[in-house]
């Protein structure tokens, strides 16, 4: 038995979100009204949430990350996440697990974040 921990070979480092499922759109809408309070970018385009995935019965699972492991609202944020999931309609049950691999890099930024952070 391996350590749960441990990578599969070949595996991807981010597990993929449930984007096929009807809710998607709305919680990835959700997400991005979630602002680290030191960059004027929702945490959705700086790349910060890793993976979305809901189930069948409607329960969500986000894994995400933060810029730096010594961010000052390290203990904040996922919950600020969830409270922006939790009220849409529909949405059962909401998880927010924190995690440092990979680690964020800037190139998990989408093109309007980049823009609005003038790296562009």
């Amino acid at each position: 038995m391996t350590d749960a921990s441990e990578q599969l070979e070949g595996a991807p480092l981010i597990a993929p979100s449930s984007t096929d499922h009807p809710l998607y759109d709305q919680v990835v809408e959700a997400c991005r009204g979630v602002y680290d309070p030191e960059i004027p970018v929702n945490i959705y385009d700086l790349g910060l949430v890793y993976t979305i995935q809901i189930s069948d019965e409607n329960e969500v699972r986000i894994v995400m990350t933060l810029t730096a492991p010594g961010c000052p609202v390290a203990g904040e944020m996922p919950g600020w996440l969830a409270e922006a999931v939790e009220p849409l309609a529909g949405v059962k049950q909401v998880d927010v697990d924190l995690t440092w691999e990979p680690p964020w890099g800037m190139d998990m930024m989408s093109d309007e974040a980049r823009l609005e952070l003038g790296f562009m």
